[in-house]
């Protein structure tokens, strides 16, 4: 064996892993107090890294909390509650995204009336936004009436307009002399763009939640806008009662839309929002006693993008708060299992607020019994609202509307009969694709942004990119110095091996493997930082001819597990009900993405080296990698979690290694492997595979990848393998179209800009040219 190939080997072999290679280093780690949680006696400090993200989410979201609860203290009057709560709502409103003109037709289509027995239903169709078209069912009284309450049902997550419980309520309410108006929520029943399948549409809101929020909008508020066009539509109607619009959320997510539709459209009444703003399905029943300064105000978070609203942790538009604001207005507060009301403190909150505007009378609840693990019918699960929870309902709108207590009215129609978009209308209106009008407007947005830059120096431009990525990105800068919490150095082959753990902010450790050429006393090494979703660990294994190339050149090598990746991942899942999305919506929520603290961290080791005295701080370079499997092009999707998932991308290292030299001028070379050509690429398609840390909600309204790279001109960057949002490879002529705008920049120096369709065996030879052009 030669020795190119040993030492190739022998790092292949190697274990970069800091806290299970060696036992000196857990001792060390135990000496220097290492600043995490305390493990316990048997916990293994592996446990402890996995559990890293985690513990400091929990920390801060328990801060949120204590200042919410600091602030509501000092809440004593009308006055103090609508200084506290008009800018929080402001904030919701602009955390929704950029909403269109409100439109001055809805071009309302009926497509079939039904005569029931004193109810008439009318299939509507109604466009909500250009191109975008809503499908909905209205009931009304059979004979009409004149000057009608109102109602609008939200249907939950689970099934669209046509689910039994949601006819129940139409009929029942429109024999009672109600117009009721449910909908199909975006991508839900005949607005359905995806193929039928056990749960598509409840799956399907992940990827619109995705896409929408690239453009910089967001499914909150593309569901609530229809909304607010369903309320446009009914009070366009002569024989509607303005002063009784009631908005019913329905439990699972139906909710959500309603409190939200409420707390920004004052034309709403009477809004009933389920599972929204207090103790959920999932939360302990009954309460513990100290629930008022124990209880998750801001609430957890998962991949369902309507539930943990980004940004409201930072901005304080916390659930309770959305529900509050619409008092004086009626609200029933409503839960779909038992209710502690003894002990809830939101529900204590609403009724202080309440009594501030004397409309003590004008607020009401509404429950059912048992648990969410219970069975009915002990435990009263529905799918949208239940005849146990509506008895509870009537009798408040029969004070609050005038509305009778109905003899519940049960007629369900197949979904054939309730269909609203028959193929003639279809094929006349068009409706949009939605990936196709979501890429429109990303495109729009980020030709803007590109365009604002035309006058700039290239200096400026790079300046007005780093500033509007980091007000998308959160907080990128590195804190105070990073502290080596250990240090081992061995010996491999003449290679010196450090073992670094770096606490680049309080209980945030960086694991980070060094690997040094033989040291000639005074020596500066040229230095490649190199990192990977997948951590130093699959770096070594994958990678090792090309480091031991690098390290004969004379070139060291060091392998950073930023926060989430490698040894610091929480757990091997990346997929959509992983913890790494769980702590990556919580981000959102905390007004952070977990891609700028990777990026922080990743400034933090940058500037930790350049401390290093054998560190030739004018020759590093960053190599951004990926291992995931990829798709072949023109794969047919599968139905989502009835299969086999396709392979997802792991595009983080190439990112940061593109925002690395976005933010640090001294870069030397720059390459991105296997990354994404672009955001704008997760548009082409109505799929998407790719993990949610990576997600930078508004990324197009500051341009592209594209854009970020041709910043970085004249620096020597390699493109290599790069994917789309479906995780499939680009050809060059693609990548060089997408990137059409950085080819313009490396135009007076073409030859460091390389785009390269797949992955090539001579990466170690162009890093060494790249890291000697800076001589």
């Amino acid at each position: 064996m030669s020795a190119e190939n040993f030492l190739a080997e022998q790092i292949c072999l190697l274990n970069p892993n800091i806290f299970s290679s060696d036992k000196r280093v857990r001792k060390a780690h135990r000496r220097q107090r290492l600043s995490v949680r305390k493990p316990h006696r048997r916990q293994r400090l592996t446990e402890v890294l996995v559990q890293m993200l985690h513990n400091d989410i929990q920390a801060r979201c328990k801060a949120v909390n204590q200042r919410d609860t600091e602030a509501w203290s000092k809440v004593k009057s009308k006055d103090d509650w609508e200084q506290f709560c008009a800018p929080r709502i402001k904030a919701l409103r602009q955390s929704l995204g950029l909403f269109p003109s409100e439109p001055q037709n809805l071009n309302v289509s009926m497509t079939r009336q039904i005569e029931g027995d004193g109810y008439r239903i009318e299939n509507l169709v109604y466009e909500s936004r250009a191109g975008i078209y809503v499908t909905a069912n209205l009931y009304l009284p059979s004979p009409p009436r004149e000057k009608m309450p109102a109602i609008i049902l939200v249907h939950s997550h689970h099934n669209p307009k046509t689910q039994g419980e949601l006819q129940d309520m139409g009929m029942t309410w429109a024999r009672q002399g109600c117009i009721v108006l449910v909908m199909d929520q975006l991508s839900y029943g005949e607005r359905r763009q995806h193929s039928p399948g056990p749960r598509q549409d409840y799956r399907f809101r992940y990827i619109n939640g995705i896409q929408l929020y690239l453009i910089g909008d967001s499914l909150m508020g593309w569901m609530v806008w229809d909304v607010m066009r369903g309320v446009d539509l009914l009070l366009k109607r002569n024989d509607v009662d303005r002063e009784k619009i009631i908005l019913i959320g329905a439990v699972a997510g139906g909710g959500d839309i309603a409190a939200v539709a409420a707390a920004i459209d004052p034309r709403i009444t009477c809004v009933i929002p389920f599972n929204f703003g207090g103790p959920q399905p999932e939360t302990q029943y009954p309460l513990p006693g100290d629930a008022e300064t124990t209880f998750n105000y801001m609430g957890g978070a998962y991949w369902e993008s309507t539930r943990n609203l980004r940004l409201s942790g930072r901005d304080g538009f916390l659930h309770w708060v959305i529900v509050g604001s619409v008092a004086p207005r009626c609200l029933i507060y409503a839960h779909e299992f038992s209710w502690d009301k003894e002990r809830d403190p939101v529900w204590k909150r609403m009724q202080k607020v309440f009594v501030f505007y004397n409309a003590s009378d004008n607020l009401a609840f509404a429950h059912g019994a048992g648990v969410l693990s219970g069975r009915p019918p002990e435990a009263t699960h529905c799918n949208n609202v239940g005849a146990v929870h509506r008895k509870m309902i009537h009798p408040v709108l029969e004070r609050w509307f005038e509305i009778p207590i109905p003899q519940e009215y049960q007629n369900r129609l197949s979904d054939e009969e309730l269909r609203c978009l028959t193929p003639e209308l279809k094929e006349k209106l068009k409706p949009r694709p939605l990936h196709k009008l979501f890429g429109e407007i990303g495109a729009s947005r980020a030709a803007a942004m590109r365009a604002s830059l035309t006058e700039l120096t290239s200096d400026e431009k790079r300046q007005r990119l780093c500033q509007e990525w980091a007000k998308l990105l959160g907080d990128v800068e590195p804190k105070a110095e990073s502290v080596v919490k250990s240090k081992i150095i061995q010996s491999l082959d003449g290679i010196l091996v450090e073992r670094i753990v770096l606490e680049v902010e309080p209980n945030i450790v960086v694991p980070m493997l060094g690997l040094l050429p033989s040291n000639k006393e005074g020596t500066k090494f040229p230095v490649v930082v190199a990192f990977a979703q997948e951590g130093k660990d699959r770096f070594l294994k994958e990678r090792s001819e090309e480091i031991a190339e690098l390290l004969r050149k004379g070139i060291a090598m060091y392998l950073p597990d930023v926060r989430g990746t490698g040894e610091t991942s929480p757990n091997s899942s990346r997929g959509r009900q992983s913890e790494a999305t769980s702590i990556s919506a919580t981000e959102l929520m905390l007004g952070q993405t977990l891609f700028g603290s990777h990026l922080r961290d990743l400034r933090s080791v940058l500037r930790y080296l350049r401390t290093r005295s054998e560190v030739d701080v004018q020759k590093i370079a960053l190599w951004g990698d990926s291992f995931a499997l990829t798709n072949p092009p023109n794969f047919s999707d599968p139905l989502i979690d009835e299969s086999e998932s396709p392979h997802q991308s792991e595009p983080l290292g190439g990112l940061l290694a593109l925002f690395g030299a976005l933010y640090e001028e001294n870069i030397g070379a720059v390459v991105a492997r296997r990354t994404l050509a672009g955001y704008q690429s997760v548009l082409r398609d109505r799929f998407c595979y790719m993990p949610y840390d990576v997600i930078v909600p508004g990324a197009l309204t500051a341009g592209d990848l594209c854009d970020v790279v041709a910043v970085l001109a004249p620096r020597p960057l390699r493109l290599e393998a790069l994917v789309d949002g479906r995780n499939c490879p680009l050809s060059a002529q693609e990548v060089q179209r997408i990137f059409e705008p950085a080819v313009q920049a490396y135009r007076t120096a073409v030859d460091k800009l390389n785009i390269i369709p797949a992955l090539r065996n001579d990466l170690a030879e162009w890093l060494v040219s790249g890291l000697k052009n800076e001589e």
